[in-house]
């Protein structure tokens, strides 16, 4: 029998970024925040301590932070017409697993996204026609402009100590920076990082065909930083262990090292790890949330914590899985394209090549998890896309990251797969390789989406997460083309060698890394009949009900999402002290 809690105000439900974020906020205010983690508190742990950190078999290889198959896996169809079957491994996407979420073994790129993004569907209607937008691109508004975020986005680069060259300052172009980007107001926090050759090697050849490579913003540290908060940031060693690997330097910006520290000995705030929500409890007309029921992972023992207001954020996948097992909205149908809960399931669009070059010396090794420089002149709408047949694009970048001892291992085209010549052009190579790379974005379609599997079902009886998802004509056609930009640079790079770019096509294969970045299922909008949370990621079925992360994404851009989700986590916080000053629903 479920033991009930005594009730607490505030109850955010997962321990990632945006609980960081709005514990920073809430707590200092004087209001009650309790946060419940299903993983555990790294904090103190061998995971950001010298030798343990750089172990590449435990925190890499065997995905020693993310989520594992046994606490969480998903079931995966490419068509509503396929059955189902369950991921055994998780290795497409790495869920964040334990505090701080994803955003603690994250790389550190930091975008902001393009103006467009915000007002996609009006942006393409008017630039190109309302018949250039596919009957099944499921591409919507949401509900708020780069404007309203701009702010956010500022504060958040300044809290996690961004290095970066800005390209647009109140609307005057900066040289140096990204000509595309959206316009800002201050300078980024820190400057770039150190460029590296293979940075060098891209910004050459790219300028030869008459293209701006800028720095990737990045949230390593390129000089020791203190944010607003007084939090301190260390210097980046360029050690390259940042994806998947906490930092032992302090220098990659994390909620586990900014936020939740701000707020742990505060007694108005409880982190409680180890405790997986498995229901949101609505009241008998299910218009507000009264509390949600959770186990302890430890002990197995049920509890009901009650509460006054609700922040669902979890990881993307999770917030879906939690609404459509709580019965808190209208599941989406494909057919009749009607509910809005797992609508707009979205994920990335991502490809790369391979370089090698005798004559330089590339050195993989030194590297940090943003290094590196990029090209957005094929990203979203920065392109005129007449005649092309899609929408869409994606950044070009060379990233010098991961180059590490096992998992790294660049071979030309037509290298045997084992024995004296495979490791010979191991030697030969691996000093005097690089990549490039194309991140695209990835547009809503009808039949892209989630729903609760009939058949397959967890540790605690509930049915998993059914994804039915495949890349689409579009994805095909815009990554065919923005690879073949890529190929060009690799042209011009004067590399003797040149691997072949691979085309994110159908079907959709989970065996290979691609991204974490999941988006969609319960999407913000201004109407309630086609989104699940307003523009202030209030739900609109239950009022104390706040949701947040990428899974507010309407559709995905070419960019990381971790700027736009810091941004909103931030106005959420904001808006979670109007909602408390007197609860009601915000507009």
């Amino acid at each position: 029998m479920a033991t009930r809690l005594p009730e607490k105000e505030i109850v955010v439900i997962g321990g990632g970024l945006t609980a960081g974020l709005v514990a920073r906020k809430l707590v200092p205010a004087g209001r009650e925040v309790l946060v419940l983690e299903r993983g555990p508190d790294w904090s103190g742990s061998a995971v950001g301590e010298l030798p343990h950190q750089r172990d590449e078999l435990r925190w890499a290889t065997y995905r020693g932070m993310t989520r594992r198959e046994n606490v969480e896996t998903y079931t995966l169809r490419h068509s509503p017409d396929e059955e189902a079957l369950p991921m055994r491994q998780l290795l497409s996407f790495l869920p964040g697993f334990g505090v701080g979420g994803a955003a603690q073994h994250w790389n550190g790129q930091t975008w902001r996204f393009s103006e467009s993004d915000y007002v996609l569907r009006q942006h393409l209607t008017e630039r190109y026609g309302a018949k250039s937008i596919p009957d099944g691109m499921t591409i919507q508004d949401w509900g708020l402009t780069y404007r309203d975020l701009q702010p956010y986005y500022e504060e958040f680069e300044a809290l996690f100590g961004i290095a970066g060259k800005a390209g647009n300052l109140r609307g005057v172009r900066q040289a140096g920076g990204n000509p595309f980007e959206p316009w800002r107001a201050t300078e980024y926090p820190l400057p770039p990082l150190e460029m590296s050759e293979a940075s060098q090697i891209f910004k050459d050849a790219t300028g030869q065909l008459g293209y701006e490579a800028f720095p990737l913003p990045a949230a390593n540290a390129s000089q020791p930083y203190r944010n607003p908060d007084g939090m301190q940031l260390g210097q980046c060693q360029y050690c390259g262990h940042c994806e998947r690997f906490t930092c032992e330097a302090n220098a990659k910006a994390t909620p586990a090292s900014l936020l939740f520290p701000l707020v742990r000995s505060r007694p108005n705030f409880e982190l409680r790890a180890g405790a997986e929500v498995i229901r949101l409890n609505t009241t008998a007309d299910g218009t507000r949330l009264e509390s949600v029921s959770y186990v302890d992972v430890a002990t197995g023992q049920e509890f009901i914590q009650p509460g006054s207001l609700f922040v669902l954020c979890s990881y993307t996948l999770s917030n879906v899985r939690l609404l459509l097992l709580s019965k808190i909205g209208t599941p989406y149908d494909p057919v009749t394209r009607t509910g809005t809960v797992g609508k707009n399931y979205c994920y990335q669009v991502t490809s790369g090549l391979n370089m090698f070059f005798p004559d330089r010396y590339i050195n993989p090794f030194m590297g940090a998890g943003a290094l590196g420089f990029v090209i957005d002149d094929f990203n979203n709408d920065n392109f005129d896309h007449t005649g092309l047949g899609f929408h869409g694009g994606g950044y070009i970048s060379a990233t010098q990251t991961n180059g590490r001892p096992i998992d790294t291992r660049r071979l030309p085209p037509g290298t045997p797969r084992w024995g004296s010549a495979w490791k010979k052009a191991n030697a030969d190579w691996y000093l005097r390789s690089m990549g490039l790379s194309v991140h695209g974005s990835n547009y809503a379609n009808a039949r892209n989406y989630m729903d609760l599997d009939p058949d397959y079902k967890d540790q605690w009886g509930r049915p998993l997460l059914r994804i039915t998802f495949d890349f689409d004509d579009n994805d095909a056609l815009m990554c065919r083309y923005v690879n073949g930009k890529m190929e060009e640079i690799a042209a011009a790079a004067g590399a003797k060698i040149v691997g072949k770019a691979s085309v994110r096509k159908s079907p959709y294969d989970t065996r290979q890394y691609q991204s974490t970045h999941n988006t969609g299922g319960t999407i913000m909008g201004s109407d309630p009949g086609s989104s699940v949370v307003s523009p202030h990621l209030q739900s609109w079925d239950v009022e104390n009900l706040f949701i947040s992360g990428a899974s507010v994404f309407p559709q995905n851009s070419g960019y990381n999402p971790t700027g736009p989700v810091g941004a909103l986590g931030l106005r959420l916080a904001e808006d979670l002290l109007s909602y408390l000053s007197g609860p009601r629903r915000l507009g």
